[in-house]
């Protein structure tokens, strides 16, 4: 049986079965280009061997096998800018030290032409491993799934809003337990939904004015979930159901 569990204070996951995998999701590299036409200038270079730092801190304690990218490495939906021909190839590197894969998101049109040799490319359907799924979350798993009882996806960047809270536009964690028939509907039991936040720290502070939600069929199928856990980084959870539409 497939065991999850949060990685303290970062947003990452471990996922263990024969081997341990990290997991993490929505890196959006390039997205500083979105910035400069409002004069805020972010020097790509500088976001890359922060992540790569980061990421590397995390893999020294935790000692993966390997590492799992859960799609939206890149921030442009279908093009590839030239911040992203540059900075995704230079981000990749990290690929030598670790095996890693790629499970590609709805930002990662064309990708396969900045992926090296080294590092694995996913179907976008996902990754199933045990008895888990690992999906980026912005399309409907295959009904050939089904056996499935766990669901990681990231997509949704989750972030809690509540004016006049101290967590308020903090990244959390969104663990929902829901019938699975929701999902796949020749199938009966219950599923878990586990929503992993951005792995950039920078997206919604430099973007909160105009920040949106993703939309997930996955999320949208679920009309009535059994119940729902909403986590800080830190590991504190802060609510339930009951508060999912500041989170969602």
């Amino acid at each position: 049986m497939v065991i999850t569990r949060l990685v303290q204070s970062q947003p990452a996951l471990i996922l263990e079965d024969r081997k341990r995998y990290l997991v993490v999701t929505d890196l959006h590299i390039g997205f500083e280009n979105r910035l400069v036409a409002n004069d805020i200038h972010i020097d790509p270079k500088e976001i890359i061997s922060e992540t790569v730092q980061n990421l590397e801190k995390i893999i020294e304690s935790e000692k993966p096998d390997s590492l799992v990218l859960l799609g939206d490495v890149k921030s442009s939906v279908e093009s590839i800018s030239k911040t992203e021909w540059n900075a995704v190839p230079r981000f990749f590197e990290i690929g030598k030290k670790i095996e890693t894969i790629v499970i590609p998101g709805n930002h990662d049109g064309n990708i396969q032409k900045l992926v090296p040799d080294w590092v694995t490319m996913s179907s976008s359907l996902g990754l199933v491993i045990g008895d888990t799924l690992l999906t980026h979350g912005h399309v409907m798993p295959s009904e050939n799934l089904s056996r499935i009882n766990k669901i990681v996806m990231g997509h949704i960047h989750p972030v809690y809003f509540h004016e006049g809270s101290v967590l308020d536009g903090q990244r959390v964690w969104i663990s929902i337990k829901a019938e699975k028939s929701q999902i796949f509907p020749s199938t009966t039991g219950d599923i878990e939904i586990i929503i992993v936040p951005s792995f950039n720290k920078h997206f919604y502070s430099t973007f909160k004015r105009s920040y949106k939600r993703s939309i997930s069929p996955i999320i949208n199928a679920i009309k009535t979930p059994k119940y729902a856990k909403i986590v800080t980084l830190d590991g504190s959870i802060i609510g339930n159901e009951s508060i999912m539409s500041c989170v969602l």
